[in-house]
Protein backbone atom coordinates (compact mmCIF):
# COMPACT_ATOMS: atom_id res chain seq x y z
CA UNK A 1 0.00 0.00 0.00
CA UNK A 2 1.28 3.53 -1.20
CA UNK A 3 1.37 5.91 1.76
CA UNK A 4 1.07 9.77 1.56
CA UNK A 5 4.01 11.53 2.31
CA UNK A 6 3.36 14.48 4.27
CA UNK A 7 5.79 17.81 3.82
CA UNK A 8 5.88 20.01 6.95
CA UNK A 9 7.48 23.44 7.22
CA UNK A 10 7.75 26.15 9.67
CA UNK A 11 4.47 27.92 9.74
CA UNK A 12 4.89 31.79 10.99
CA UNK A 13 2.04 32.62 13.54
CA UNK A 14 1.37 35.02 16.00
CA UNK A 15 3.50 32.43 17.77
CA UNK A 16 6.50 30.52 16.40
CA UNK A 17 4.51 26.78 16.09
CA UNK A 18 5.78 23.79 14.10
CA UNK A 19 2.57 21.70 12.45
CA UNK A 20 3.35 17.97 12.24
CA UNK A 21 0.43 16.87 10.18
CA UNK A 22 -0.98 13.42 11.25
CA UNK A 23 -2.47 10.64 8.59
CA UNK A 24 -5.35 8.19 10.36
CA UNK A 25 -4.85 4.69 8.60
CA UNK A 26 -5.95 1.44 9.11
CA UNK A 27 -5.25 0.45 12.50
CA UNK A 28 -4.04 -3.26 12.77
CA UNK A 29 -7.13 -3.92 14.83
CA UNK A 30 -8.68 -3.33 11.70
CA UNK A 31 -6.21 -4.62 9.21
CA UNK A 32 -6.70 -7.84 11.04
CA UNK A 33 -10.79 -7.64 11.55
CA UNK A 34 -10.85 -7.34 7.22
CA UNK A 35 -8.52 -10.52 6.77
CA UNK A 36 -10.82 -12.28 9.44
CA UNK A 37 -8.05 -12.88 11.93
CA UNK A 38 -9.21 -10.12 14.77
CA UNK A 39 -10.35 -13.11 17.28
CA UNK A 40 -7.61 -15.59 16.87
CA UNK A 41 -5.03 -13.15 17.00
CA UNK A 42 -6.77 -11.54 20.23
CA UNK A 43 -7.31 -15.21 21.80
CA UNK A 44 -3.60 -15.68 21.08
CA UNK A 45 -2.39 -12.48 21.92
CA UNK A 46 -4.53 -11.00 24.89
CA UNK A 47 -4.84 -6.98 24.37
CA UNK A 48 -3.11 -5.72 27.41
CA UNK A 49 -2.79 -2.00 27.46
CA UNK A 50 -1.67 -1.64 31.24
CA UNK A 51 1.79 -3.20 30.17
CA UNK A 52 2.32 0.70 28.41
CA UNK A 53 2.25 2.11 31.60
CA UNK A 54 4.38 -0.44 34.32
CA UNK A 55 7.60 0.99 34.96
CA UNK A 56 10.61 -1.84 35.45
CA UNK A 57 13.77 -0.08 35.86
CA UNK A 58 14.74 1.85 32.85
CA UNK A 59 12.88 0.25 30.82
CA UNK A 60 9.78 1.85 29.36
CA UNK A 61 6.57 0.23 28.43
CA UNK A 62 4.35 0.38 25.19
CA UNK A 63 2.12 -2.10 24.00
CA UNK A 64 -0.97 -0.78 21.49
CA UNK A 65 -1.89 -2.32 17.72
CA UNK A 66 -4.59 -0.02 17.51
CA UNK A 67 -2.20 2.87 16.89
CA UNK A 68 -3.39 4.90 13.87
CA UNK A 69 -2.23 8.61 13.77
CA UNK A 70 0.90 9.01 11.71
CA UNK A 71 3.10 11.86 10.59
CA UNK A 72 6.42 11.18 9.01
CA UNK A 73 9.60 12.31 10.26
CA UNK A 74 13.07 11.85 8.99
CA UNK A 75 16.54 10.75 10.19
CA UNK A 76 20.17 11.18 9.52
CA UNK A 77 22.36 12.65 7.05
CA UNK A 78 21.02 12.76 4.17
CA UNK A 79 17.43 12.62 5.65
CA UNK A 80 16.15 8.86 5.55
CA UNK A 81 11.96 9.40 6.33
CA UNK A 82 9.99 7.15 8.12
CA UNK A 83 6.08 7.41 9.21
CA UNK A 84 5.65 7.18 13.69
CA UNK A 85 2.93 7.38 16.15
CA UNK A 86 2.92 10.10 18.01
CA UNK A 87 2.66 8.85 21.11
CA UNK A 88 2.08 10.98 24.87
CA UNK A 89 2.06 7.46 26.55
CA UNK A 90 5.81 6.71 25.84
CA UNK A 91 9.19 8.19 25.72
CA UNK A 92 11.93 7.09 23.37
CA UNK A 93 11.93 7.58 19.71
CA UNK A 94 12.63 4.09 17.40
CA UNK A 95 12.57 3.07 13.92
CA UNK A 96 13.44 -0.26 12.56
CA UNK A 97 16.84 -0.69 11.42
CA UNK A 98 18.59 -2.93 8.51
CA UNK A 99 20.15 -4.84 11.31
CA UNK A 100 16.49 -6.70 11.56
CA UNK A 101 15.39 -9.64 10.20
CA UNK A 102 11.94 -9.78 11.88
CA UNK A 103 9.18 -10.11 9.54
CA UNK A 104 7.72 -7.09 10.87
CA UNK A 105 10.64 -5.43 9.81
CA UNK A 106 10.07 -6.79 6.00
CA UNK A 107 7.10 -4.55 5.50
CA UNK A 108 8.49 -0.79 7.00
CA UNK A 109 11.02 1.40 6.12
CA UNK A 110 14.39 0.43 7.66
CA UNK A 111 17.07 2.79 8.85
CA UNK A 112 20.84 2.93 7.06
CA UNK A 113 23.01 3.99 9.43
CA UNK A 114 26.23 3.27 6.99
CA UNK A 115 24.06 5.71 5.11
CA UNK A 116 24.06 8.90 7.31
CA UNK A 117 26.91 11.22 8.08
CA UNK A 118 25.50 12.28 11.43
CA UNK A 119 25.00 8.46 13.08
CA UNK A 120 26.62 7.83 16.39
CA UNK A 121 26.14 4.34 18.15
CA UNK A 122 25.50 4.82 21.52
CA UNK A 123 27.09 2.30 24.13
CA UNK A 124 23.82 0.24 25.30
CA UNK A 125 21.16 -1.94 24.00
CA UNK A 126 17.47 -1.30 23.73
CA UNK A 127 14.67 -3.08 25.29
CA UNK A 128 11.35 -2.03 25.10
CA UNK A 129 8.33 -4.54 26.40
CA UNK A 130 5.18 -5.03 24.99
CA UNK A 131 2.14 -6.61 25.61
CA UNK A 132 2.38 -8.80 22.92
CA UNK A 133 6.30 -9.05 22.54
CA UNK A 134 8.80 -6.59 22.45
CA UNK A 135 11.47 -3.94 20.42
CA UNK A 136 14.86 -4.72 21.07
CA UNK A 137 17.82 -3.09 19.53
CA UNK A 138 20.41 -0.59 19.72
CA UNK A 139 20.60 2.70 21.13
CA UNK A 140 22.52 5.74 19.00
CA UNK A 141 22.00 9.48 17.81
CA UNK A 142 21.65 11.42 14.84
CA UNK A 143 19.87 14.29 13.63
CA UNK A 144 15.66 13.88 13.31
CA UNK A 145 13.29 16.30 11.49
CA UNK A 146 10.26 16.92 12.64
CA UNK A 147 7.57 19.25 11.33
CA UNK A 148 10.38 21.31 9.51
CA UNK A 149 12.04 21.25 13.26
CA UNK A 150 15.86 19.88 13.17
CA UNK A 151 16.93 18.34 16.32
CA UNK A 152 20.83 17.40 16.39
CA UNK A 153 22.30 14.72 18.60
CA UNK A 154 18.83 13.10 19.43
CA UNK A 155 19.15 9.80 21.07
CA UNK A 156 16.74 6.52 19.11
CA UNK A 157 16.42 3.40 18.85
CA UNK A 158 17.30 1.31 16.02
CA UNK A 159 15.19 -1.86 16.50
CA UNK A 160 16.42 -5.02 14.99
CA UNK A 161 14.17 -7.35 16.78
CA UNK A 162 10.45 -6.60 16.73
CA UNK A 163 6.90 -8.24 18.00
CA UNK A 164 4.93 -10.10 15.12
CA UNK A 165 1.89 -7.63 15.84
CA UNK A 166 3.85 -4.64 14.00
CA UNK A 167 3.63 -6.69 10.57
CA UNK A 168 0.41 -5.28 10.76
CA UNK A 169 1.05 -1.75 12.03
CA UNK A 170 0.90 1.24 9.20
CA UNK A 171 4.31 2.89 11.21
CA UNK A 172 7.02 1.93 10.96
CA UNK A 173 8.19 3.43 14.65
CA UNK A 174 7.19 5.41 17.30
CA UNK A 175 7.94 8.72 18.86
CA UNK A 176 7.29 9.02 22.08
CA UNK A 177 5.85 12.40 23.50
CA UNK A 178 6.12 12.05 27.57
CA UNK A 179 8.77 12.35 30.35
CA UNK A 180 12.40 11.45 30.46
CA UNK A 181 11.63 10.23 34.05
CA UNK A 182 9.92 6.76 31.78
CA UNK A 183 12.33 6.89 29.19
CA UNK A 184 14.41 3.75 28.86
CA UNK A 185 18.06 4.10 29.31
CA UNK A 186 17.08 7.77 30.35
CA UNK A 187 17.79 8.97 26.96
CA UNK A 188 16.35 12.52 26.89
CA UNK A 189 13.11 12.36 24.51
CA UNK A 190 12.54 14.73 21.31
CA UNK A 191 10.25 17.53 22.65
CA UNK A 192 12.99 18.00 25.60
CA UNK A 193 15.54 18.64 23.13
CA UNK A 194 13.78 21.09 20.98
CA UNK A 195 13.47 22.84 24.01
CA UNK A 196 16.88 22.25 25.24
CA UNK A 197 18.03 23.42 22.07
CA UNK A 198 16.14 26.89 21.58
CA UNK A 199 13.95 25.55 18.37
CA UNK A 200 10.38 25.84 19.95
CA UNK A 201 8.76 29.18 21.42
CA UNK A 202 6.80 27.69 24.15
CA UNK A 203 7.52 24.90 26.20
CA UNK A 204 4.02 22.95 25.30
CA UNK A 205 2.55 21.02 22.13
CA UNK A 206 -1.08 20.22 21.19
CA UNK A 207 -2.32 17.97 19.46
CA UNK A 208 -6.01 17.99 17.51
CA UNK A 209 -7.39 14.56 16.00
CA UNK A 210 -9.85 14.96 13.85
CA UNK A 211 -12.43 12.32 13.06
CA UNK A 212 -11.81 12.94 8.79
CA UNK A 213 -9.87 9.35 8.08
CA UNK A 214 -7.27 11.26 5.77
CA UNK A 215 -7.04 14.86 6.73
CA UNK A 216 -6.86 17.68 9.10
CA UNK A 217 -5.04 15.76 12.51
CA UNK A 218 -1.39 17.65 13.37
CA UNK A 219 0.75 17.93 16.65
CA UNK A 220 1.67 21.58 17.10
CA UNK A 221 5.05 21.98 18.48
CA UNK A 222 5.81 25.39 20.53
CA UNK A 223 2.25 26.51 21.17
CA UNK A 224 -1.30 25.89 20.04
CA UNK A 225 -3.58 26.41 17.16
CA UNK A 226 -6.48 28.84 18.10
CA UNK A 227 -8.64 27.60 14.78
CA UNK A 228 -8.77 24.16 16.32
CA UNK A 229 -11.02 24.51 19.59
CA UNK A 230 -13.91 26.61 20.49
CA UNK A 231 -14.73 28.04 24.12
CA UNK A 232 -12.02 27.83 27.56
CA UNK A 233 -9.84 26.15 27.48
CA UNK A 234 -9.72 23.96 31.03
CA UNK A 235 -6.19 23.30 32.14
CA UNK A 236 -6.05 19.91 34.71
CA UNK A 237 -2.19 19.36 36.80
CA UNK A 238 -0.39 16.63 36.29
CA UNK A 239 -0.46 13.79 39.31
CA UNK A 240 2.56 12.04 37.73
CA UNK A 241 5.10 13.95 35.79
CA UNK A 242 5.60 10.38 34.31
CA UNK A 243 2.85 9.80 31.89
CA UNK A 244 0.66 12.30 31.47
CA UNK A 245 -1.25 11.57 34.09
CA UNK A 246 -4.26 13.42 35.73
CA UNK A 247 -6.53 12.83 38.20
CA UNK A 248 -10.35 11.62 37.09
CA UNK A 249 -13.74 11.71 39.88
CA UNK A 250 -16.17 9.56 38.01
CA UNK A 251 -17.47 8.41 34.67
CA UNK A 252 -21.24 8.53 34.44
CA UNK A 253 -23.94 7.79 32.55
CA UNK A 254 -27.47 9.31 32.61
CA UNK A 255 -26.29 11.56 35.89
CA UNK A 256 -25.29 7.59 37.58
CA UNK A 257 -21.75 6.78 38.11
CA UNK A 258 -20.84 3.84 35.99
CA UNK A 259 -17.18 3.65 36.40
CA UNK A 260 -14.29 5.02 38.58
CA UNK A 261 -16.84 5.28 41.67
CA UNK A 262 -14.52 7.48 44.43
CA UNK A 263 -11.90 8.16 41.74
CA UNK A 264 -8.74 7.24 40.24
CA UNK A 265 -5.94 8.26 37.78
CA UNK A 266 -6.46 8.94 33.91
CA UNK A 267 -3.67 9.38 31.12
CA UNK A 268 -3.97 11.17 28.45
CA UNK A 269 -2.38 9.10 25.19
CA UNK A 270 -2.88 9.55 21.68
CA UNK A 271 -0.66 6.17 21.38
CA UNK A 272 -4.37 4.15 22.29
CA UNK A 273 -7.16 4.23 20.04
CA UNK A 274 -9.46 3.68 23.09
CA UNK A 275 -11.04 4.41 25.97
CA UNK A 276 -9.70 1.82 28.42
CA UNK A 277 -10.10 0.90 31.77
CA UNK A 278 -11.09 -2.28 34.47
CA UNK A 279 -12.56 -4.86 33.26
CA UNK A 280 -15.57 -4.51 35.93
CA UNK A 281 -15.78 -1.02 35.16
CA UNK A 282 -16.07 -1.18 31.27
CA UNK A 283 -18.33 -3.45 31.40
CA UNK A 284 -20.90 -1.86 33.53
CA UNK A 285 -20.32 0.91 31.24
CA UNK A 286 -21.03 -0.99 28.07
CA UNK A 287 -24.16 -2.41 29.90
CA UNK A 288 -25.34 0.63 30.89
CA UNK A 289 -25.02 2.16 27.03
CA UNK A 290 -27.04 -1.61 25.51
CA UNK A 291 -23.80 -3.18 24.66
CA UNK A 292 -23.31 -7.30 24.20
CA UNK A 293 -19.40 -7.80 25.49
CA UNK A 294 -17.34 -10.58 23.52
CA UNK A 295 -15.26 -13.11 25.40
CA UNK A 296 -12.33 -10.85 23.54
CA UNK A 297 -13.63 -7.49 25.01
CA UNK A 298 -15.15 -5.86 21.95
CA UNK A 299 -18.46 -4.38 22.57
CA UNK A 300 -21.16 -4.49 19.99
CA UNK A 301 -24.22 -2.32 19.47
CA UNK A 302 -26.91 -1.95 17.25
CA UNK A 303 -26.18 0.67 14.44
CA UNK A 304 -29.49 2.01 14.72
CA UNK A 305 -29.74 2.87 17.85
CA UNK A 306 -26.31 5.59 17.93
CA UNK A 307 -28.68 8.33 17.52
CA UNK A 308 -30.49 7.45 21.10
CA UNK A 309 -27.43 6.41 22.94
CA UNK A 310 -26.54 8.63 25.98
CA UNK A 311 -23.63 10.58 26.84
CA UNK A 312 -20.80 9.46 28.88
CA UNK A 313 -19.36 11.91 30.99
CA UNK A 314 -15.88 12.13 32.36
CA UNK A 315 -15.25 14.27 35.45
CA UNK A 316 -11.73 15.45 35.87
CA UNK A 317 -10.34 17.39 38.95
CA UNK A 318 -13.97 18.62 39.34
CA UNK A 319 -14.40 19.29 35.53
CA UNK A 320 -17.06 17.46 33.01
CA UNK A 321 -15.96 16.30 29.63
CA UNK A 322 -19.17 14.97 27.68
CA UNK A 323 -18.62 12.32 25.04
CA UNK A 324 -21.67 11.78 22.49
CA UNK A 325 -22.26 8.01 21.22
CA UNK A 326 -21.65 9.63 17.40
CA UNK A 327 -17.55 10.01 18.97
CA UNK A 328 -17.74 6.74 21.00
CA UNK A 329 -19.19 4.41 18.40
CA UNK A 330 -17.73 3.63 15.85
CA UNK A 331 -18.84 1.50 12.76
CA UNK A 332 -17.49 -0.49 9.45
CA UNK A 333 -18.56 -2.89 7.72
CA UNK A 334 -18.84 -5.38 10.27
CA UNK A 335 -21.50 -3.35 12.69
CA UNK A 336 -21.11 -1.21 15.48
CA UNK A 337 -18.90 -0.99 18.99
CA UNK A 338 -18.16 1.30 21.70
CA UNK A 339 -14.77 2.92 22.31
CA UNK A 340 -14.36 1.55 25.87
CA UNK A 341 -12.24 -1.46 26.08
CA UNK A 342 -11.23 -3.44 29.48
CA UNK A 343 -7.78 -4.25 30.26
CA UNK A 344 -6.95 -1.00 32.76
CA UNK A 345 -5.92 -1.57 36.15
CA UNK A 346 -8.13 -0.35 39.28
CA UNK A 347 -6.68 3.23 39.98
CA UNK A 348 -5.66 3.55 36.02
CA UNK A 349 -7.33 4.62 33.07
CA UNK A 350 -6.57 5.21 29.20
CA UNK A 351 -7.86 8.40 27.59
CA UNK A 352 -7.24 7.81 24.48
CA UNK A 353 -8.04 8.67 20.62
CA UNK A 354 -11.80 8.37 21.13
CA UNK A 355 -11.45 10.59 23.95
CA UNK A 356 -8.57 13.03 22.37
CA UNK A 357 -11.01 13.92 19.16
CA UNK A 358 -13.47 15.33 21.25
CA UNK A 359 -11.32 17.39 22.89
CA UNK A 360 -7.94 19.59 22.02
CA UNK A 361 -5.29 18.55 24.25
CA UNK A 362 -2.36 21.13 24.81
CA UNK A 363 0.76 19.32 26.89
CA UNK A 364 2.72 22.12 29.04
CA UNK A 365 6.12 20.74 29.78
CA UNK A 366 7.29 23.91 31.83
CA UNK A 367 4.04 24.26 34.25
CA UNK A 368 3.10 20.11 33.93
CA UNK A 369 -0.35 20.73 33.15
CA UNK A 370 -2.58 19.46 30.52
CA UNK A 371 -4.93 21.68 28.79
CA UNK A 372 -8.07 20.58 27.33
CA UNK A 373 -10.93 22.75 24.93
CA UNK A 374 -13.94 21.73 22.79
CA UNK A 375 -12.46 20.77 19.21
CA UNK A 376 -14.06 22.62 16.85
Amino acid sequence: MKYLVVLCALVALSECLVRMPLIKGKSPRDVLQEKGLLEEYLKKHPYNPMVKFTQTGTESMTNDYDLAYLGVISIGTPPQSFKVIFDTGSSNLWVPSVYCSSPACQNHQKFNPQKSSTFKWGSQALNIQYGTGSMKGFLASDTVQVGGITVTQQGLGISDVEAPFMVHMQADGILGLAFQSIAADNVVPVFDNMIKQNLVSQQRFSVYLSSNSEQGSEVVFGGVDENHYTGQITWLPLTSATYWQIKMDSVTVNGQTVACNGGCQAIIDTGTSLIVGPTNDINNMNSHLGATTSQYGMASVSCQNIQSMPEVVFTLNGHAFTVPASAYVSQNSYGCSTGFGNGGSDKLWILGDVFIREFYAIFDTQTQYIGLAKSA
